[in-house]
């Protein structure tokens, strides 16, 4: 197993909780994802996670596209806190931590996500992750302006 770790922040208008509700509606986030195709509420599978959501994104190795879903549980979300957890076989996690403070005329929105999955997906893996939230990031920078 590798694990690996990137950072980012998202600054634009509104209020700290109109920020939180928004991150952590991952269906509305799904629409924001390069990658992801469809978003479908599933049953949580335990009482400690608030909410659940089946993602199904597509992603190409070569000439060769295939349709990978994964489970995003929703864990927490307080005041300015959002902690979500996608799981996906094989063995593969990834955590975002939002943390969403006041700034200026609005909202700074920072975010760690902490990735494992076995080594030998690792590198195509990260990098598909690291793409697909760097574009949120973007899309999501573009709502809170609008």
């Amino acid at each position: 197993m590798r694990t690996g770790t990137f950072d980012y922040t998202i600054n634009g208008r509104g209020t700290v909780a109109s920020a939180v509700d928004l991150m952590a509606d991952v269906p509305r986030l799904v629409t924001m994802h390069p990658l992801a195709v469809r978003a479908e509420a599933v049953p949580p599978p335990g009482p400690d996670v608030l909410r659940s959501t089946a993602v199904t994104s597509r992603l190409k190795f070569g000439p060769v596209g295939m349709h990978i879903t994964y489970r995003a549980d929703l864990m927490v979300r307080d005041e300015d806190e959002v902690l979500t957890v996608a799981h996906q076989q094989p063995r593969t996690t990834l955590t975002s931590h939002v943390r969403v403070a006041e700034a200026g005329d609005g909202v700074q929105i920072k975010v760690r996500v902490t990735f494992e999955c076995p080594a030998l997906l690792f590198s195509y893996a990260f990098a598909k992750a690291r793409f697909a939230h760097e574009h949120m990031a973007s899309e999501i920078t573009k709502y809170l302006n609008d």
